[in-house]
């Protein structure tokens, strides 16, 4: 996101720099098509819909155009200024007048509707006035709302060189300072964000006191403050301080919004007890609390995390807001880092958990994405994958959240130190640092050939996933798991495309005994639309699978493996132990990768399955 585009003030003390805007521009491959009907179509489908479901009118009628009640939840606003927010990254990214005029017509109502001392919040200014600001802070999402219209604000400026909406977050900015800390308002927001975007308006004027109040609200939690309110403290991050935890726990969301604002605290003003609290955090979620997808979040009640190891594939939660917000904290921890382990992670999230939460077509979603879905499956909420891909939704977080990471997906490929340019996200396309060019050629994630052309002779260092064994660098073997520097100015990194069967850890009772396949940074799914045998009954035989392009779902590369079918030997309540339920036919197992799923009906699903 925002943090990703330094504007001239920025401050970042990180190991790695981030790149400036349009300094990596993605130009084909596989992203490409996926940003330009993001652009073309989603994102003016987008504000079609804010319009239908009254979020619109919800700031017209607090800045005095119209009548009527305020319609829907009461963190609407949030929608729209991520929606601006989308819609200015993808202005810089693709200058269009109509994309102006619609980003302009609507800063212009945002403006109107903010109150003279800076407080904006239009569902609570229409349903409960001045005397109702922040008396529910737990739910009100008040500081939620602020927190995106900054980053909407930064990432306008940046990108188009206007000051309105920059001009109505700085005086919402101050009216926080003033309201809140020690000796003021002593409370925090339900749903952090708000700490993101004070450490981004910082980075953007250089106005210390936002990175003062972001600390703030970063070391308030955990103290107590929400849980007086009579709600759990772990769901709303707040049970134990950020600086003492250990792992995240509560609403998945929730969770890293406020890590990745921490993230962002640490970088600033060089916290390294803050950021090894951090590490340690990002390390157990990783490794315990983390789907194979890089879903996020195992429990739909309270869209939470569970407890270790409790990762079941057919309830998974795992919202796309959530690895959205996991590849943000991942992003900061790789830039204070630059351990490739937080790269590898993004990796992950972005093809798999992040991904498979829009459509082809790039203007459906899901919001929730599980990990299997039986045939029988009956959709009984408006959020179930069970009814297939959908338009909208009534809480639509993740729709505009989808788009502005599209949006701004090129600041994620790449950054600079003083004597090397890395790249941590392989995309055909250009990047710049200072007074060199590089031309990058790939078909990944479909073919494992990178090739690098540089304007001058630079120094790169090239990541290497932990997968990539036997990777080559101009035809040197590099090590997987880190990067691999080299210097000149062509430099061909081939990173092997094996299809690789993956066991569940045993400590996952769900999936104990079950295999997956990955092939390069994809995790496949078996889907009933590629298959004749039941996907419900469907067991993996250890034969190495193989891979084959194809014409489907816009071009994917599919993995064929062998199977047996189930034979159904079941003793009611009581598994017979003495029964091999695979003993039936051998078939053949056809995989797609996992983001591309539910593209064509909706089925039975699934990606974890029995060993055979």
């Amino acid at each position: 996101m925002s943090e990703a585009l330094r504007g001239p003030a920025a401050t970042t003390r990180g190991r790695l720099r981030p790149l400036g805007l349009g300094a990596a521009t993605i130009t084909g491959g596989f992203w490409a098509p996926r940003q330009a009907r993001n652009g073309a179509d989603a994102i003016p489908s987008g504000q079609d819909q804010l319009e239908k479901a009254g979020n619109l009118h919800n700031l017209r009628l607090a800045a005095g155009i119209g009548t009527g009640e305020a319609i829907g939840p009461v963190f609407a606003d949030s929608d729209v200024y991520k929606w601006l927010e989308a819609a200015a990254w993808e202005y810089g990214r693709n200058p269009d007048d109509d994309l102006l005029k619609r980003i302009r017509d609507l800063t212009v109502v945002v403006a109107a509707a903010q109150r003279e001392d800076g407080y904006l919040d239009s569902v609570v200014q229409l349903r409960q006035g001045d005397e109702g600001r922040y008396q529910e802070l737990v739910w009100s999402h008040e500081h939620y709302c602020a927190g995106h219209l900054i980053q909407a604000a930064v990432a306008q400026v940046r990108c188009t060189g206007d000051r309105g909406l920059l001009d109505v977050a700085i005086k919402l900015a101050d009216h926080l300072f003033a309201t809140f800390g020690d000796g003021k308002t002593v409370d925090v927001d339900g749903h952090p964000v708000i700490e993101m975007a004070l450490v981004e308006l910082y980075r953007e004027t250089g106005t210390t006191a936002y990175l003062e109040l972001a600390k703030w609200f970063v070391d308030a939690r955990g103290h107590g403050i929400i849980e007086r309110h009579g709600h759990s403290a772990a769901y709303f991050s707040d049970r134990v301080p950020v600086r003492e935890a250990t792992s995240v726990e509560g609403h998945s969301v929730r969770a890293m919004y406020l890590a990745a604002g921490a993230a962002d605290v640490a970088l600033e003003t060089g916290d390294s007890d803050l950021l090894d609290a951090l590490k340690r955090q990002f390390d157990h979620m990783w490794s315990t609390k983390t789907y194979l997808t890089g879903g996020l979040g195992a429990r739909w009640e309270g869209e939470a995390f569970g407890d270790e190891y409790e990762l079941p594939p057919d309830r998974a939660y795992a919202e796309t807001c959530a690895a959205i917000g996991g590849i943000q904290w991942a992003w900061r921890m790789l830039l204070a880092t630059g351990d490739a382990t937080y790269a590898d992670a993004i990796e992950r999230m972005l093809y798999n958990g992040f991904l498979a939460g829009v459509s082809l077509s790039g203007t459906e979603y899901f919001y929730v994405n599980p990990l299997q879905l039986r045939g029988a499956a009956y959709p009984d909420t408006g959020r179930s994958p069970a009814h297939g891909r959908r338009g909208w939704f009534d809480c639509a977080c993740c729709p505009p959240n989808i788009m502005r990471t599209l949006a701004s997906l090129d600041a994620y490929l790449a950054t600079a130190t003083e004597d090397a340019i890395q790249l941590h996200q392989y995309a055909a396309g250009t990047i710049s640092s200072g007074e060199v060019e590089l031309t990058v050629d790939t078909a990944y994630p479909w073919d494992g050939s990178v090739r690098i052309s540089a304007s001058t002779p630079t120094v790169v260092e090239l990541r290497i996933p932990a997968w990539a064994e036997g990777a080559t660098l101009n035809g040197e073997a590099v090590a997987a798991g880190g990067y691999a520097r080299g210097s000149g100015q062509e430099f061909e990194l081939l990173l092997p495309l094996v299809p690789r069967i993956v066991g569940a850890d045993p400590r996952i009772d769900a999936v104990r005994g079950c295999v997956a396949l990955e092939r390069g940074p994809m995790v496949y799914a078996v889907e009933q639309a590629d298959n004749t045998a039941n996907v419900d009954d469907l067991h993996l035989l250890p034969e190495a699978p193989i891979a084959t392009p194809s014409d489907v779902l816009d071009g994917v590369t599919i993995l064929t493996a062998r199977g047996k079918l189930g034979t159904g030997h079941r003793g009611g309540w009581a598994y017979r132990t003495d029964a091999d339920d695979s003993t039936g036919p051998e078939v053949d197992v056809v995989a797609v990768p996992y983001y591309a799923w539910a593209n064509r009906e909706i089925a039975a699903m699934r990606v974890w399955l029995p060993r055979a």
